[in-house]
């Protein structure tokens, strides 16, 4: 019997004539671990939402098909039941962390199931011990980093002892040792338990490996379904370029028929070209790093700044930074090390408790909001923080107009750059993560400030408008704003940006060119610096190892792109 069983569905949102889901017909076996990928808005997140309950218990619109969860219907089911068979962990853990605690948001879902006591604590210390939450069982929700989050969320769903597993990237807001936890801990889940796991994941290349199927959805269709054949490599040969990670990703590039799915793999496979006795005469190509012109002028001076909430440890400790026009800056370290706290520091959300933050030479404590508003820019990690207007076309407006300009055809300008004319009536709510994540960068990027502040802008984005963000970023940049994004994406920030600050317990403890800060990380390190590691220097870019991997293979060199 199947664990997940969808007939003939389709669903509809409020206002809408296009469907989100279309005719999908599904079966899940009990025991697989499915991944959904698939452009933005094309239907994963909504088809999780059918699938746990949540529509239409929880939203309106037209839901026509049929669910069944071990053979039996969902319509025929009672909240309580469903919660007990099937649990969902959503892409932001703070939309659904209620309690104060680690302990009273683990037993929350047991209280409302009316649990014995006795029962309850047993669930209890078998989650958080299993999940590596034991020693945090007091503290306050509120002081936990991003990944302790995800692990407190993933806590109270599994204390339900759900036989299936529902996660929304759940990785997307970890730095990449706390996201290889995570994926572990769902590894085992699976492989231990015989959890079913369908998980909705943009960076295929921390989990492919993992999964016994990958779905591919477009425009609320299943455009394709794959299973893997051990875990990965058939999905490699069949799978669209664009939905590829970086690593097969390279190798479909440079002109290989086999792909590699792992950096092991891959090593193995360069090891071999190295070692080939025809090309063994042929000199290693060329790597050295050509840097840009010279920044120009100082835009942001960070002197010596700390920082503290009320009655809480310093978050931020003695930093120093200059941010100069044309700098383009990503932000790297762990989760809960200070990055989100420094940029708010700098737009003026938060006042230093000591140090100073200099703007155009004027301290940020002695300048209003708005003053500082004009010159920089900020998009924090929640794109609904900007969304308030009845339709994306009124967002684009609103905020032209607070820049005196009342335009419709740049509104529609805009709106045609952003890939967003299909969703001008729509409410910016109702859309995917990566939309609304989109309306919102729309939104911060048409005051053209000199100083742009980005927390996770890659969230909810795939691997397509990633690169279009990237593009359009140093588009911006060129033009001489200067950038500073937090990011957890390794292979994005080495992809776009120029420079690398590596950030942990409050101190940025290194700064410089991203071929040096990277090249030779463990873990802060994108999939190719970890392909060509000791074997090439400074290969870290797509561009610049599709051109390496061919020389070194004998293809006809493709065409390099300039920007390095």
């Amino acid at each position: 019997m199947a664990a997940i069983k969808i007939q003939d569905l389709s669903y509809y949102y409020p206002e809408t004539i296009k469907p989100a889901l279309n005719r999908i017909n599904l079966e899940i076996p009990e025991g697989q671990l499915l991944i959904i990928i698939g452009d933005s808005g094309s239907g994963k997140s909504t088809l999780l939402r059918v699938i746990s309950g949540l529509i239409p218990a929880f939203y309106n619109g037209k839901l026509l098909g049929r669910v069944f969860l071990d053979g039996e219907d969902t319509v025929q089911m009672s909240r309580q039941e469903m919660v007990q068979k099937v649990g969902i962990v959503f892409q932001n853990p703070e939309s659904q962390l209620v309690m104060n605690n680690v302990e009273q948001e683990i037993v929350f879902g047991l209280e409302n199931l009316g649990l014995p006591n006795n029962l309850m604590k047993r669930r209890l210390m078998e989650m958080s011990t299993s999940l590596g939450l034991s020693e945090d069982l007091s503290q306050g929700v509120s002081q936990l980093s991003g990944g302790q989050k995800q692990k407190v969320a993933l806590a109270g769903v599994m204390a339900m002892q759900p036989r299936i597993l529902l996660l929304d990237e759940p990785t997307s807001q970890l730095d990449p040792v706390a996201a290889e936890e995570i994926l572990n801990i769902i590894r085992r889940l699976n492989e231990d338990n015989g959890i079913t796991v369908v998980m909705i994941e943009q960076r295929l290349e921390r989990c492919c490996h993992l999964a016994d199927r990958i779905l591919l959805m477009e425009n609320g269709l299943i455009a394709a379904d794959i299973n893997t054949g051990g875990r990965g490599r058939m999905w490699l040969q069949r799978a669209p370029l664009t939905y590829l990670p970086p690593l097969p990703n390279l190798f479909a590039r440079a002109g290989f028929k086999e792909l590699p799915l792992t950096v092991k793999q891959g090593r193995q496979m360069l090891n071999s070209l190295m070692a080939d006795s025809s090309r063994a005469s042929k000199p290693v190509p060329d790597t050295s790093i050509i840097l840009g012109p010279a920044k120009g002028q100082e835009l942001i001076d960070i002197q010596n700044l700390w920082f503290s909430y009320p009655d809480k440890e310093e978050v931020i400790k003695n930093v120093n930074l200059l941010i100069r026009e044309g700098d383009f800056i990503a932000l790297l370290g762990e989760n809960g090390a200070g990055k989100t706290t420094l940029l708010k520091n700098i737009n003026g959300l938060l006042k230093p408790s000591r140090g100073q933050i200099k703007l155009a030479g004027k301290d940020t404590r002695d300048l209003a909001i708005e003053e500082i508003a004009a010159s920089v820019a900020y998009l924090s990690q929640d794109p609904n923080d900007y969304l308030f207007m009845p339709s994306v076309k009124e967002e684009i407006l609103f905020t032209l107009r607070n820049f005196n300009i009342d335009n419709d055809s740049y509104a529609e300008e805009i709106l045609k750059r952003f890939k967003l004319e299909a969703y001008r009536q729509c409410n910016p709510r109702d859309l995917s993560t990566g939309e609304r994540q989109r309306v919102a960068l729309a939104s911060v990027l048409l005051g053209k400030t000199k100083v742009l502040l980005l927390d996770e802008p890659t969230r909810g984005l795939d691997y397509g408008l990633k690169q279009e963000l990237g593009e359009l970023l140093q588009e911006v940049n060129r033009q001489g704003t200067a950038v500073v994004m937090v990011t957890h994406d390794v292979d994005f920030a080495a992809e776009y940006a120029q420079d690398i600050c590596l950030m942990f317990q409050g101190e940025i403890i290194e700064r410089g060119n991203k071929y040096e800060v990277l090249q030779h990380s463990t873990y802060y390190t994108p999939q190719l610096g970890k392909l060509f590691n000791n074997i090439v220097d400074n290969v870290i870019t797509m561009d610049r190892g599709v051109r390496v991997l061919s020389e070194l293979a004998g293809f006809n060199e493709p065409e390099m792109a300039s920007v390095l």
